[in-house]
């Protein structure tokens, strides 16, 4: 299994060295991969009574894209990762030449997870339309896809209009992995035909050994070898010790192939306390 940390964007502030002292903690710690998960803007909740977003507009989030591309920089081992991007917000052109940028700049270490989102107000902010987002991401998908892997692209979808034209440079990886998150049946479906790998981002009322074998169906039927798509769970760091080693267990019995720690939500109050939390997590379960 392979651990990586959330970036802790909510609590993370605005001191780029603060970021970096974080962020080479992480590697040097020996942490397999770095997650950041995205929001372009956060609505302001007054007078929406309807309001469940776990974000406002009081939250910071820095873009996953232009963060990962900056940590290049100065990282030679972790894998970057979007955990995840909310896709159909965004023009899948534009996504694919930033997503090839991350991945030539850290040398084929970027991996894409991307979503539908929840947040309406981003999609209307963007101009893009919020119902369709679902139909929309398959599509997006197969273009990414090709962007990356062809050097000339002549693309007709519902949606999208290539008129012969490429990608340069294109990434190392060809293609970069897509991996996707939730756990709504429509999503799982996709997932199973589409994706690299799966991002568990809600707790599921039938619980996780019913999920996943609804997964690998899926794959199945797509006539996919269900042990190629990863699983990563995401563990808060909250309990004892032998609270974070049991999670651990019980999701390598799941089958899961990687695990991410979140400290945010926690109490800690600076990134320093955020290093603090990771090294005794690694410490405990590694």
């Amino acid at each position: 299994m392979r651990l990586g940390v959330v970036f802790p964007q909510t609590e993370s502030g605005a001191d780029p060295s603060a970021f970096r002292d974080y962020v080479q903690a992480v590697e040097d710690l020996g942490y397999d991969h770095l997650v950041l998960y995205d929001h372009v803007l956060g609505a302001d909740p007054t007078g929406r009574a309807d309001w469940r977003g776990n974000y406002t507009h009081w939250h910071s989030f820095h873009e996953p894209l232009v963060f990962l591309g900056w940590v290049a920089s100065f990282t030679r081992r972790i894998e970057l990762t979007t955990g995840v991007l909310v896709l159909p917000q965004r023009q899948t052109a534009l996504v694919a030449k930033q997503a090839a940028e991350v991945d030539v700049l850290s040398g084929g270490r970027l991996r894409l997870g991307i979503g539908v989102g929840w947040n309406e107000v981003e999609y209307l902010a963007l101009n893009k339309p919020f119902s369709n987002r679902g139909a929309r991401i398959v599509e997006q998908v197969d273009l990414l896809r090709a962007l990356w892997t062809d050097p000339m692209v002549d693309f007709k979808g519902r949606w999208h209009r290539i008129d012969r034209a490429g990608l340069n440079p294109r990434p190392v990886q060809r293609p970069i992995p897509i991996w996707m998150g939730g756990w709504d049946e429509r999503v799982l479906r996709r997932i199973g035909r589409l994706a690299d790998g799966w991002f568990p981002l809600r707790h599921p009322p039938e619980g996780w050994a019913a999920v996943i074998q609804r997964l690998h169906r899926y794959a199945c039927e797509a006539g996919r070898d269900p042990g190629t798509i990863g699983i990563e769970p995401r563990f808060t760091l909250r309990g004892s010790p032998d609270d974070w080693r049991r999670a651990k267990e019980e999701w390598e019995a799941l089958g899961a192939t990687h695990l991410s720690l979140n400290t945010m939500g926690v109490g800690l109050a600076t990134l320093n306390d955020h290093i603090a939390a990771i090294r005794a997590w690694r410490a405990e379960v590694a």
